[in-house]
């Protein structure tokens, strides 16, 4: 009943409105100046903040559609992970706009002089990949078994999202909520090689 729900051809789209609701927000927020003392650092983490939000919830759409059955929420993953790498593109938008005025150069100098700006740059190339791979014509071309083999980078994408936060946060001591995501995105990591181990096992005794 609940994945006949679910798979109604009103959900995804409003699933998509939902998920520009943060960009909305903060659009919003900016022009009525309600981002406090130093808005352009506030808009910049707020949707480096989204991103790993959304990253949370793209990788947890397979454990969620194995423990509980609901087939259905494999057909959001590809448009989440999409909005994954959006707000990946407005973080990085607000940084080089805000940060470094547009300048090309200086975020070049920027990211070869700062270890967790090179960190986060790295994360945005590999989630240009997924993004340009995101689409049926390039399955068609690639293959589905090297598609499959590209889109893992996500899981090393998620480590690099993760280190990127914490060299941010480490100027100011402030590792609670690094914590919380590590420990969020280490859990699914952590089923999904437990899966693998019990695939390699039940593979060895056939």
């Amino acid at each position: 009943m609940l994945n006949r729900w679910l798979g109604h051809a009103a959900v995804k789209p409003a699933l998509f409105l939902l998920c520009l609701l943060p960009a909305a927000w903060l659009l919003w927020a900016a022009v009525n100046d309600q981002l406090g003392a130093n808005p352009a650092e506030a808009l910049i983490r707020s949707l480096g903040d989204w991103t790993l939000r959304f990253l949370v919830v793209v990788l947890a759409v397979t454990p969620l559609r194995v423990t509980t059955g609901l087939s259905v929420l494999a057909r959001w993953r590809r448009m989440l992970g999409l909005f994954v790498f959006l707000y990946a593109c407005l973080h990085l938008l607000a940084y080089a706009w805000f940060d470094q005025g547009l300048v090309f150069a200086a975020v070049v100098d920027d990211v070869i002089k700062r270890p967790f700006i090179f960190v986060g740059m790295l994360a945005w190339v590999l989630l240009l990949v997924m993004a340009s791979t995101s689409f049926n014509a390039a399955i068609r071309t690639i293959g589905a078994k090297r598609w499959q083999l590209i889109h893992r980078v996500v899981y090393v994408i998620a480590g690099l999202a993760v280190l990127h936060f914490l060299w941010m946060r480490s100027g100011k001591n402030d590792y609670a909520e690094v914590a919380v995501y590590a420990a969020i995105l280490g859990s699914l990591l952590a089923w999904r090689a437990w899966r693998w181990l019990q695939g390699s096992r039940l593979s060895s005794r056939s």
